[in-house]
């Protein structure tokens, strides 16, 4: 699949309604490490409201996509978006893919783990040349309050 079918295909799931809220949730996976340490130090650096940190998991040219906001591009925007921000945050992977230097994680989050979700993500990523997977897109269902 080529990464602009794999963006468009993500961003399209990301924009369809949200359903009812249900008393099941999706299983988790687990993640490959490679791609597991995009969510954790995601989380981490959420946690600890260092918006440096959050914008360093992203391509040169990434995109924050939220609800009620308008698209977020390049890693100086996205470090002023997400200033302030942070607190409370368990992310996990419902699903995975890579091939080649292109991947996604689509997921739910959470305030603790282990707690119902409270939104969903999406994330298109890239490899990058030292071979670390960074975030080209981040598509959020629901921003995470504190």
């Amino acid at each position: 699949m080529s990464f602009a079918a794999l963006a468009i295909s993500l961003l399209l799931g990301a924009a369809a309604p949200e359903p009812p809220p249900s008393a099941t949730q999706l299983p988790s996976v687990q993640l490959p490490p490679e791609l597991a340490r995009v969510l954790t130090d995601y989380e981490a650096a959420w946690r600890g409201r260092d918006a440096a940190a959050l914008a360093r998991l992203f391509a040169e040219d990434g995109f924050v996509l939220q609800n009620g906001g308008p698209p977020v591009r390049g890693r100086d925007a996205i470090q002023r978006a997400y200033a302030g921000a942070g607190g409370p945050l368990a992310l996990r992977a419902l699903a995975f893919a890579t091939e080649g230097g292109v991947g996604y994680v689509i997921g739910g989050f959470a305030r603790q783990a282990g707690e119902p979700d409270r939104g969903k993500f999406t994330l298109t990523l890239r490899k990058g040349a030292d071979g670390r997977w960074l975030i080209i897109s981040a598509s959020i269902g629901t921003a995470p309050r504190d």
